[in-house]
């Protein structure tokens, strides 16, 4: 599978604590902050889910 590259462009502050355990999940924690990660059906689905405070990058 591919490399994707994640990055948290926004905050995780007043975001449901469902939002703030998937950010913790991928291994985020502070806005800047990026992760290189098998792009696997399980990940994807995570970024799907908060991916309006993301940016992914292919790799």
């Amino acid at each position: 599978m591919a490399q994707i590259q994640i990055k948290l462009v926004k905050s995780v502050i007043d975001r449901p604590e469902r939002q703030k355990r998937t950010i913790k999940a991928l291994g985020l924690g502070k806005i800047g902050s990026t992760k290189e990660v098998e792009n696997t059906p399980q990940v994807a689905g995570m970024v799907a889910a908060v991916q309006h405070l993301l940016e992914v990058t292919v790799l």
